[in-house]
């Protein structure tokens, strides 16, 4: 009997027509072709590529508090333009470009944010929306958009990406995608985002073997170094940041659980008997609240053989905290990084949300007014988010 993963025909939205053994029996050989292809610079030319993308939405981004918060995270916010990050995330990736079709948008969100999402869809017709009763990190997310993009396209690779992110070169991202799919049936492609600093605020991905088309094999993943192995990285210019963004078929990703088989079976349990309508799934809430919680990349890219990285540049940045925000956000003639309705005669960095601030006599302060209330701390202070999170917790 195959494994309750495996597909097996149209049911609960987690199977597909596809035999159960094609990605250890054909997807070696079929990658190989392709990435003999891709060497050639024929592969692109030669194959629409359809894509389902998988927009994770379940944080909450309280490492911006006051501004986002667990009842209006981060991504329903507009830091970066006039529309939301999620909206801009969708917006992404939409449509037909060039070798890739992108299909109706799966979107695995809080289900405390329903209302959220169906206003920033800003029109776009969701492929599903999946409410997490509550948050179990990346990996049972990916788990899940497999399963469920299984259902919705067998033959579909899947795009699982953040939805509060900023991509400034929407270009490059969409030909960093192309460059991956060629490899993203038989492996999982991350992308890895092109370092111009030593920082220490984000994990790092080792490349190694070439295997066409500038896609490496993974030499290795590297937690959040200290600014001294940050810089070392950088000069040895075989490192890139961990974006968070993964490229692959679902078959194979579920499958690559099988060190951690028990998030797989639990989250697939949840969805199994999910309460569905419409385009909506609502995976049981005791038994979501059983599977395992760890990202994505402990549960599976640390330990899979099969992990590849597109490096790329892409004018990506995650604004994880409000240093990140204030290096992104445009200056005043002063200096100053002002948005909203805010005033800084003597004040070095400052933003304000709907409520008016003005500070004077100030020096290198973060200052943000919310209507969830009030941040004021040195620049420098608040580089440790944690202790901001955990302080946020507390009010």
């Amino acid at each position: 009997m195959p494994p309750p993963w495996r597909g097996r025909g149209s049911g609960a939205g987690l199977s597909g027509n596809r035999k159960s053994n094609s990605v250890r029996d054909n997807g070696h050989a079929r990658h190989a072709r392709l990435a003999r292809h891709a060497r050639r610079g024929s592969c692109s030319r030669a194959m629409t590529y359809r894509i389902i993308p998988a927009i994770m939405s379940g944080g909450a981004g309280t490492r911006l508090w006051p501004l986002s918060t667990e009842a209006h995270p981060k991504q329903f916010h507009a830091l970066a333009g006039n529309a939301s990050l999620f909206t801009q995330t969708v917006a992404r990736v939409r449509g037909h470009v060039g070798d890739l079709s992108f299909a109706p948008p799966l979107v695995l969100c809080n289900a405390r944010h329903a209302s959220f999402v169906r206003a920033h869809l800003a029109g776009a017709s969701p492929g599903a929306i999946v409410y997490e009763p509550s948050p179990r990190n990346t990996a049972a997310v990916g788990a899940i958009a497999a399963a469920v993009a299984r259902g919705l396209d067998n033959e579909a690779l899947v795009l699982l990406l953040p939805s509060d992110h900023i991509v400034a070169d929407t270009s490059a991202f969409h030909a960093a995608i192309a460059r991956a799919a060629p490899f993203a049936r038989d492996r999982i492609v991350v992308f890895g985002i092109a370092p111009d600093r030593p920082s220490v605020d984000y994990g790092y991905i080792e490349r190694g073997a070439t295997l066409g088309d500038g896609v490496h094999a993974v030499a290795s993943f590297r937690e959040k170094p200290d600014e001294q192995t940050a810089r070392a990285w950088l000069a040895d210019g075989a490192y890139s940041w961990n974006a968070g963004i993964f490229l692959f078929h679902p078959e194979t990703l579920l499958a690559e659980f099988s060190a951690s088989a028990d998030i797989r079976d639990a989250a697939l349990a949840a969805l199994l008997a999910a309460r569905r309508s419409d385009d909506e799934i609502h995976p049981d809430a005791a038994l979501f609240a059983q599977i395992p919680a760890l990202p994505l990349d402990i549960a599976v890219m640390e330990k899979t053989r099969r992990a590849a990285v597109v490096p790329c540049d892409i004018g990506w940045a995650d604004i994880g905290s409000w240093r990140e925000l204030w290096r992104l956000t445009p200056r005043s003639a002063d200096g100053y990084a002002l948005l909203g309705p805010a005033a800084a005669p003597d004040l070095a960095k400052m933003r304000a949300s709907g409520v008016k601030a003005a500070a004077i006599d100030g020096e290198d302060l973060v200052v943000v007014a919310a209507p969830e209330g009030l941040l004021i701390a040195p620049r420098a202070l608040v580089a440790d988010m944690s202790e901001l999170k955990r302080l946020a917790e507390r009010l």
